[in-house]
């Protein structure tokens, strides 16, 4: 296998088949919101205008040669856009130097019958759930240029090649560019035989290419985000929701908001909601200060994380469950055990909390309805905009926006949408900038759900682990986002078990002679969501800390033990056998360092971690080194990829150490960033990145996978140190700091 060093300095490296060269990399200025329209009072709109000579839906390709690659996946700072660029250029040939992007809007995707597939971005599913349309776009591209290409010159087209944005016919040498042929080729039909590049042949893909979408301008600051938009005649609203979720507003007073400068209006919205609609923000958030508003907060006040837990703590040994992943007979496995290995963990409410707040703008008239709206799923923003306007489809038009931070927060959620129109609708013809505040971003959010979980494993004489129970206990997503999913699996939520399934996506990467994973479904009035990496989050926590636990109990290596028990699944072996050679498993540690491991597959791709760290006075902490291994199947962009492995490492840091979200008489306790704290950039570790290319039909995700991992690690790490074993999330509430 041939290993390159993409970043020296940071001792990441690619594992392939095949070699991937560092390439050049080119960036680009692009700001493609054209906020200056916006700001003309035109809308905001990045499509290209249909005169404009497509070849097929995802490529336009302009007279100076100039290329510009349609996509609608939503950029949040994953790199997605370049990756997706990467794919269509790859299979049409064209110049990199010339590639430019823009987002179709989704209601031309409507009028085009859903040209371009899915909008929604989660659930690591922007590359590799697209990734053969996309390509396929680019192909077909290629192929209608160059049809048009030999179409001129009256030879066949299996005769001519592109290469870098140029066509040439081989046997005679004629040679043209793609600009000069793209209106002849925007007037053939799409081909209907396609065939994509084997890999060994990709030039661009594989590429550490540096993004397309203006970096520069969000370093200085020049980006412009939702929250930035401005527009001539804007107003801006300030919201305050029931605290307690469920709750109505009784009554509300106005006089002293409406008294203060700058306030124009102060309007309901729906029947948990008041808004206040001023000239300026600071303006509507103290005016909303003095607005009195009575709550009828319902019997949801006798709800806390208290009693939550006690109803949590039930389900872990009731009978009403929903069996997901079984085979033998694990309860007459347990009752012959020599010895029986039994633990229970938590894990907490978390919220989202992006840097930028919830915000969306929307202009209402009785003819048509716009909102300019970050969002993670154009096609989601879209339908709520249409239900809440009140207007039929063809009259209403979203804009997407940059977003500053989504992490599943902006995707099944388009509440801030509906909120934006319903206050448009009470001031038809202004448009109205709706932003919440901190606060109320906090404790208004859409939850990662509170888990519990009982794992039970059976030893016999002969030290073998022969049985494994699994016992979920509390919150279903789907069950509050997607009900139709439960109706269809006779009331289960597949989603509750990721990193547990037989098979699959999420697929569990162990053997074991009897298995049972359950879960006892216990929903919670708090709105659950698809926090990012969802639930494999705590189920990697949950199996790895445990496998440790065995592992000991057998009196075995940790890292043996658990090739001992996936045999079956060679490429989970895989990444557990690099992430060990990279931490240097078998060398003895330096002084007062110890080690840590944990693997899983989640969103297609096996991903393993293995850490170093020290601990003082008994429970400060402090994380070396991580060495992060992933087999996501294809590398499109190692770059990106190594960014999105650190990247989701603060995020699973900070969950296991420092963040999560109580209740207390109904209502969230936590409101700003002093009490929902994250890990600073000084205690960060530093991250190794490896990348094997495993290859095959499946493609992996790489944003949340690897998020899983790091928090086992750790936990098992900080064990081998203290000897204690910690398995309630987060550390801080049992004194653990990370330092």
């Amino acid at each position: 296998m041939t290993i390159n060093t993409t970043n020296p300095s940071r001792r990441s490296f690619i594992v392939g088949s095949a070699a991937i060269a560092t390439g050049i990399a080119i960036g680009f200025d692009l700001d493609f919101m054209a906020s200056a329209n916006a700001a003309e009072g035109s809308g905001m709109t990045s499509m290209a205008p249909l005169s404009a000579p497509e070849s097929g839906v995802w490529v336009v390709v302009k007279p100076n040669d100039d290329v510009v690659v349609r996509v609608v996946r939503s950029e949040m700072g994953q790199g997605t856009i370049t990756g997706l660029a990467q794919m269509v250029a790859e299979e049409l040939q064209c110049d990199w130097k010339k590639v430019s992007y823009e987002y179709p809007s989704p209601s031309e995707s409507l009028r085009r019958k859903q040209a371009w597939g899915s909008f929604s971005t989660g659930g690591s599913r922007g590359i590799r759930t697209s990734e053969q349309y996309v390509r396929k776009g680019g192909a077909a591209a290629r192929m209608m240029l160059v049809q048009a290409a030999a179409n001129q010159w009256g030879v066949p087209a299996s005769e001519c090649v592109a290469l870098n944005g140029v066509i040439t016919h081989t046997p005679s040498g004629r040679k043209t560019t793609f600009g000069k042929v793209s209106v002849a080729a925007s007037q053939l039909a799409l081909p209907t035989d396609i065939p994509l590049k084997d890999p060994k042949d990709w030039t661009l893909i594989g590429k550490p290419m540096n993004r397309i979408d203006g970096v520069a301008d969000k370093v200085t600051g020049r980006q412009i985000y939702a929250i930035d938009l401005t527009m001539p005649g804007m107003l801006v609203a300030n919201i305050r929701q029931s605290p307690v979720f469920g709750g109505k507003v009784k009554s509300y007073d106005a006089a002293k908001a409406m008294s203060m400068k700058g306030v124009r209006k102060v309007v309901p919205v729906g029947d948990s909601a008041v808004a206040v609609v001023a000239d300026t923000f600071w303006q509507a958030k103290t005016a909303m200060d003095k607005v009195d508003i009575v709550w009828d907060s319902g019997s949801n006040t006798k709800v806390s994380s208290a009693s939550i837990r006690k109803m949590f703590e039930e389900g872990l040994n009731a009978d009403d469950t929903f069996k997901h992943n079984s085979n033998g007979d694990t309860k007459a496995a347990i009752a012959s055990a020599s010895k029986v290995i039994q633990a229970t963990y938590s894990y907490p409410f978390l919220n989202h909390a992006t840097l930028e707040p919830m915000n969306a703008t929307a202009k209402w008239t009785p003819e048509r309805c716009e909102a300019w709206v970050p969002t993670q799923d154009g096609e989601a923003s879209l339908a709520a905009v249409i239900a809440a306007s009140g207007l039929p489809a063809e009259k209403c038009e979203v804009y997407k926006v940059n977003i500053g931070g989504g992490f599943g927060r902006r995707g099944a959620f388009q509440d801030y949408a509906v909120q934006a129109v319903t206050i448009a609708k009470q001031m038809p013809g202004t448009p109205i900038k709706l932003i919440w505040t901190r606060e109320e971003d906090m404790t208004q959010g859409r939850y990662h759900p509170a888990t519990m979980a009982k794992l039970t494993a059976a030893i016999d004489d002969k030290k073998n682990v022969t049985a494994l129970n699994i016992r979920i206990s509390g919150q279903s997503i789907l069950a509050a986002v997607r009900p139709f999913i439960l109706e269809a699996n006779q009331g289960k939520d597949p989603a509750v078990f990721q990193g547990y399934d037989p098979q699959g996506e999420h697929g569990f990467g162990y053997s074991f002679d009897n298995l049972n994973v359950d879960h006892a479904m216990r929903n919670t009035h708090v709105p659950p969501g698809f926090w990012r990496g969802v639930n494999v989050n705590q189920n990697a926590i949950y199996i790895e800390t445990f496998m440790d636990e065995l592992a000991e109990a057998v009196g075995m290596d940790a890292v043996q033990f658990r090739l001992k028990h996936m045999q079956k699944y060679p490429r989970n072996m895989a990444v557990l056998k690099a992430a060990a050679d990279g931490i240097g498993w078998t060398k003895p540690a330096a002084p007062g360092v110890h080690r840590g491991i944990a693997q899983i597959k989640a969103y297609g791709s096996y991903v393993a971690a293995a850490c170093e760290l020290s601990v003082k006075n008994g429970n400060e902490v402090k994380i070396h080194r991580i060495v992060a291994a992933t087999d996501p199947s294809y590398v499109v962009n190692p770059a990106q990829i190594e960014r999105q492995v650190a990247g989701s490492f603060v995020y699973g840091l900070s969950a296991l150490f420092e963040e999560e979200i109580t209740i207390e008489n109904g209502a969230v306790v936590q409101k700003n960033f002093d009490t929902f704290n994250s890990i600073r950039l000084g205690q960060m570790p530093k991250v190794e990145t490896i990348l094997i290319q495993g290859g095959g039909s499946e493609w992996g995700g790489v944003g949340e996978p690897t998020i899983a991992v790091a928090a086992p690690a750790v936990l098992n790490a900080i064990y081998r140190a203290t000897g204690k074993r910690y398995r309630d999330v987060p550390l801080k509430n049992s004194g653990i700091k990370l330092v």
